[in-house]
C-alpha cells in the first residue's frame, strides 16, 4: 500500500481517538498513583469474573474430561481476583515486583545476545542496558515504585497508542491487514 492510499484511509475520527489517547496517556501520567489504584481495581474484578466464567463452565463438563482442571483453574483465579480486590496494596506490589524481573531479566537477555549478534549489537546493547537499570531501579526502590510504576507504563503505553493512530490510523492498519495475501488493484 503506498503513502498516499494510507493517508486517504485515516479518518477525522483517528485524529480525535489519537488526540484523545495522548490527553489521556499525559493525564494518566501525571497521576500514576490513582492510575495504579484504578489498574490493579479493574484487574482484579476481570480476573474474579473470568474465574467465575470458568467455574460456571466446568459444570457443564461434569462427567466429561477436563471438568477438574476446570473447577480448579476458576476456583484460584477467583481466589486471586478477591485477593486483587480486597489488599490491592500487595497486589501493585507484586505486579511491580514481576514488572521489575522482567524488566531485569529482559535486559540481562538482550546484553547475552548481544554477544552473539553483531548486526545490532549496539541497539542490544543499549536496549539492553536500559531494561536491566530499569529492573534493578525497580526492584531496589519497590516501595517507591509500587504506587507509581504500573500507573506511568499505562500513560506511557496510551502516549504511544495515540501516536501511533495519529501518525498511522485505525483504518491504515486494518486495511493492511486484511490486504495481506492479495493482488494490488490500480
Amino acid at each position: 500500500m503506498s503513502d498516499g492510499a494510507a493517508e486517504k484511509s485515516r479518518t477525522w475520527w483517528d485524529w480525535v481517538l489519537g488526540g484523545l489517547l495522548l490527553v489521556g496517556g499525559v493525564v494518566v501520567i501525571g497521576h500514576a498513583v490513582v492510575a495504579t489504584a484504578v489498574s490493579v481495581i479493574f484487574l482484579g474484578w476481570l480476573i474474579f469474573a473470568a474465574g467465575l466464567m470458568v467455574l460456571v463452565m466446568s459444570l457443564f463438563r461434569i462427567g466429561k474430561d477436563g471438568f477438574w482442571i476446570g473447577l480448579l483453574e476458576g476456583g484460584l483465579l477467583a481466589v486471586l481476583g478477591f485477593v486483587f480486590l480486597r489488599n490491592p496494596e500487595a497486589a501493585a506490589l507484586t505486579l511491580t515486583l514481576i514488572a521489575g524481573a522482567l524488566f531485569l531479566s529482559t535486559g540481562i537477555a538482550r546484553l547475552a545476545a548481544a554477544v552473539q549478534v553483531e548486526e545490532a549489537r549496539g541497539a542490544l546493547i543499549f536496549s539492553g542496558a536500559v531494561s536491566s537499570l530499569l529492573g534493578l531501579l525497580v526492584i531496589f526502590n519497590l516501595v517507591t515504585a509500587t504506587f507509581t510504576l504500573l500507573g506511568i507504563l499505562l500513560g506511557v503505553q496510551m502516549l504511544t497508542e495515540g501516536l501511533a493512530v495519529l501518525i498511522s490510523g485505525r483504518q491504515a492498519l486494518s486495511t493492511r491487514r486484511a490486504g495481506v495475501g492479495q493482488p494490488a488493484v490500480s
